[in-house]
């Protein structure tokens, strides 16, 4: 399948990272080259050097190529594209090949010594030629792997939204609907909470949340509820400050949490319950905590419900997408509490 030029399908190798990795993989074949148990050459350490040193300048100057032609080689069909990238860093291969031979014959120095010109050009340019072409298919890989956890997150985000809100909006509309008559004050007030919400929840284009903005989005959704189950909800909120209200946060991480204590907690129980939310950095982390009071889920019809496991599951996955392995998110049931926590680095 062609690709397109705004989403080139060669691997970016401009990145420092990957810089390193062709330098890495250049240094190690010559490390190979070395200790090859074949008895045909004993290396001094001015030969593994030399060696060293042209293999080191090859692979700067394949990348840097590869570089500087990714948006041109995107242009062709995949497979005719990555035969020229592998045909290009062959024949740069070559002339650099042929340049250190020429000059290393010149000067009468041993490190060509033995290898006739077109053994040492042809051998650099057919071990170049692999390397590079597995470099790029592993390269290529990994940023397909990568696309494909980001478009999964992202369907795992939408479908989430999607879940919330036609329940959510349902049962606010029907709370505003018998508040109208009775109080219109209340009415009001559950109106522009519930524009403010879905605002918010639903934004304008894509990307990143921020810690505010999560807090905001569960304060918003409480007030509603609260009008819903009256006395029965209460909210505790411990902010232990500084906190880093600007962290850039996926989207709908805190709000579900909210949402699951409310519906599979405090509305299970007839003299409801307090939901204690606590934020605090520990470290180099922010902690979240969602705790509230709920049934036992080991008693027959209270288990948990299979949406609010879906939300955590995809918090959980979209936070290790954002932030790496260091995200946690921790969720369990003890003495008559359901608490869930999320743990993300500061950065």
């Amino acid at each position: 399948m062609a690709a397109s030029a705004a989403t080139p399908w060669m691997p970016e190798l401009c990145r420092l990272p990957r810089l390193a990795a062709m330098l890495g993989l250049a240094e190690l074949v010559v490390v190979v080259l070395a200790l090859a148990p074949d008895g045909s050459r004993h290396w001094t350490m001015g030969e593994l050097a030399s060696a060293s040193g042209f293999a080191l300048w090859l692979a700067l100057a394949v990348t840097a190529s590869l570089c500087l032609l990714r948006q041109a080689l995107s242009k062709l069909p995949e497979t005719l594209g990555a035969v020229a990238a592998v045909g290009l860093a062959a024949l740069i291969a070559i002339l650099c090949a042929g340049i250190i031979h020429a000059l290393y014959a010149v000067l009468g120095d041993n490190f060509a010594r033995g290898i006739g010109f077109w053994r040492f050009t042809l051998g650099s340019a057919a071990t170049t030629a692999l390397i590079t072409a597995l470099a790029l298919r592993y390269f290529y890989v990994s940023d397909r792997w990568a696309a494909q956890v980001q478009a999964n997150a992202r369907a795992q985000a939408d479908a989430l939204q999607a879940r919330i809100r036609p329940h959510f909006l349902f049962n606010s509309m029907n709370l505003i609907a018998s508040l109208l008559h009775r109080d219109p004050a209340v009415a009001e007030r559950a109106v522009l909470d519930l524009s403010d919400l879905f605002r918010a929840a639903l934004g304008a284009g894509e990307g990143d949340s921020t810690l505010r903005d999560e807090c905001e989005l569960a304060e918003r959704y409480l007030s509603i509820e609260s009008l819903r189950l009256g006395d029965r909800l209460r909210v505790n909120w411990e902010r232990d400050e500084p906190l880093p209200w600007d962290l850039p946060m996926p989207r709908l991480v805190l709000q579900p949490l909210v949402e699951n204590a409310v519906l599979h907690g405090i509305s299970r129980l007839p003299e409801g319950g307090t939901i204690e939310l606590h934020l605090a950095c520990v470290g180099s982390e922010l902690q979240i905590r969602v705790r509230n009071p709920a049934p036992d889920p080991q008693v027959p019809g209270l288990a948990l419900a299979q949406g609010a496991g879906h939300a955590q599951h995809s918090i959980g996955h979209r936070l290790t997408w954002r932030f790496g392995r260091a995200a946690r998110m921790t969720a369990g049931w003890s003495e008559g509490y359901y608490a869930c926590q999320v743990t993300v680095p500061i950065q």
